[in-house]
């Protein structure tokens, strides 16, 4: 099994004078991009005096951005994304919690851990990449329901389980044009990168000024494969420029993250006639993603959904899957668990494993939840906290077991939002609610109850500590919060009222 470097390598080896990254104006082909990389990975060396064993990327949207991430993994170092638009607390505590050995960045960031300012030189260094596939290659930090971030390691040989389906399936070749939408932190920008690079293809980075204009990007770019949250489909929308064939470059829409419905589905489909639709479905913990459904050419023939969502479909072939009941039982509806090449191999902190896996002992019908004490192997049984029901043979998504919501296609715990803002003086106690909001996004509110609060120095401490897709955009204050009839907070009265406040 190939790692992360040797996918992009081979493509190297094969098409060196192929274009393989575009920032703006600047295109590299595939010999400047890896040496570029190999300037990177040398330096990074005599930085810290040895081959980092962890190393951060705090870069956005630049050709050194790919270039360090790219650097990281030549050395056989597993890459940790920080995200500069984050708070700097978040990112010094992401870092500590990563045991990052060095961070890359493009201007100094101060986050405790030595740092090497990337530069590009005219000479070039080379280094000899060195990972294995049971090595890890990288770690992204998710919302944590206890207040801090939750790191998930993966594996080369999940990541290369994961493209050795991808690639062909999506045609990546010289002459592809593949977006890059997603900022690093997430982990769907490993698709972008690595389906790319791995077949040859052109990675097309968009500035946050292209993201506000999707439609135009693509069709000035002339892009072959698209990929991003749906929600860009309802902003597009909003903008008035999905027109009919407006799009006409594409052969692959693709959309993961959040649910896509059908009529963001048909909106986009008009605009990009000539591209196939396909739904995504994948947590961080299953490498990226681990489902599909490719929806007909004929608006016609696509599935009629109860809640208006286009299938997830089936998971790939190397992904073994189970639906249970709340028993543990397995059942035609109810919570989706996978195993296989794809599963990660457990948290970075081994504690927030508990309750997280099932084993099923021989012989037993029903499935036991992942204890304190218990070894996690490769027969345990990631819990996605995705209910789902078969429809026609096609999984179809209905929501969450649990308070984890998605944001712009962030996975966000509610919980995490809610420690923010208990932890600021004065506050008592804190509920964060999910609204509805316009063409399908999710909308966060606040509730909060204690002495003198004033909302908007509430809502600024919590800005300071969590990324902006993370704060609330109101907030309320209460006397008391409503409890049900077993004495727990109402939370379905809070989000009533809160709608019909909205009314």
């Amino acid at each position: 099994m190939e790692t992360l470097y040797q996918w992009f390598a081979a493509s190297a080896g094969k098409h060196a004078g192929a274009p393989a990254l575009e920032v703006g104006t600047r295109t590299l082909t595939y010999r400047e991009l890896t040496d570029l990389a190999g300037h990177v990975a040398a330096d990074a060396v005599a930085a810290l005096g040895a081959v980092p064993a962890r190393i951060g990327v705090l870069a956005e949207r630049s050709v050194l951005t790919y270039a360090g991430y790219l650097a990281g993994q030549r050395l056989g170092s597993t890459v940790v994304p920080l995200n500069p638009a984050f708070p700097e607390d978040r990112n010094r505590m992401i870092a500590e919690a990563a045991g990052l050995d060095l961070v890359l960045t493009e201007a100094p960031a101060g986050l405790g851990v030595p740092e090497l300012v990337m530069t590009e030189p005219a000479g070039v260094p080379r280094t000899p990449p060195a990972p294995e596939p049971g090595d890890l290659a990288y770690i992204l930090f998710t919302s944590g329901s206890t207040g801090r971030p939750k790191g998930v390691p993966i594996r080369h040989r999940n990541v290369g389980a994961y493209l050795a389906h991808v690639v062909p399936r999506y045609g990546m070749a010289p002459g592809s044009r593949v977006s890059q939408t997603f900022d690093l932190t997430f982990d769907l920008s490993v698709f972008d990168m690595f389906t790319a690079w791995s077949g040859g293809a052109t990675l097309v980075v968009p500035s946050r000024e292209d993201l506000l204009a999707p439609v135009r990007f693509v069709a000035e770019k002339e892009l072959t494969h698209w990929f991003s949250v749906p929600s860009m489909v309802s902003y597009a929308q909003r903008l008035r420029s999905l027109r009919p064939g407006s799009m006409p470059s594409l052969r692959w829409s693709l959309f993961c993250g959040e649910p896509l419905t059908t009529h963001q589905a048909q909106a986009w489909q008009r605009a990009a006639p000539g591209a196939v639709v396909e739904n995504l479905y994948g947590p961080t913990e299953l490498t990226i993603s681990c489902a599909q459904f490719r929806l007909p050419a004929d608006p016609a023939d696509w599935p009629a959904t109860a809640n208006g969502t286009v299938p997830i479909g089936q998971p790939h072939p190397s992904v073994t899957h189970l639906v249970l009941n709340d028993e543990g039982r397995p059942a035609v509806e109810g919570e989706l668990c996978a195993r296989g090449p794809q599963r990660f191999p457990g948290y970075l902190d081994p504690a927030a494993n508990e309750g997280r896996f099932y084993h099923f002992g021989p012989g037993d019908e029903t499935a036991r939840p992942h204890g304190a004490d218990d070894e996690l192997d490769d027969a345990a049984w990631y819990r996605t906290g995705d209910r789902v029901c078969w429809q026609d043979g096609a999984l179809v998504h209905l929501g969450r077991s649990d308070q984890q919501v998605k944001v712009q296609g962030y996975r966000v715990e509610l919980g995490e939002i809610e420690a923010a803002l208990r932890d600021q003086d004065g506050v008592r106690d804190a509920i964060v609610l999910a609204l509805p909001g316009s063409g399908g996004t999710t909308e966060l509110e606040a509730v909060c109850t204690g002495r003198d609060l004033e909302p908007g120095r509430l809502l600024t401490a919590v800005a300071a500590r969590l990324p902006g897709y993370m704060v609330p955009r109101r907030l309320g204050v209460l006397d008391t919060l409503p409890l049900n009839v077993n004495g727990k907070i109402d939370r379905s009265a809070l989000t009533a009222d809160a709608i019909g406040q909205r009314g």
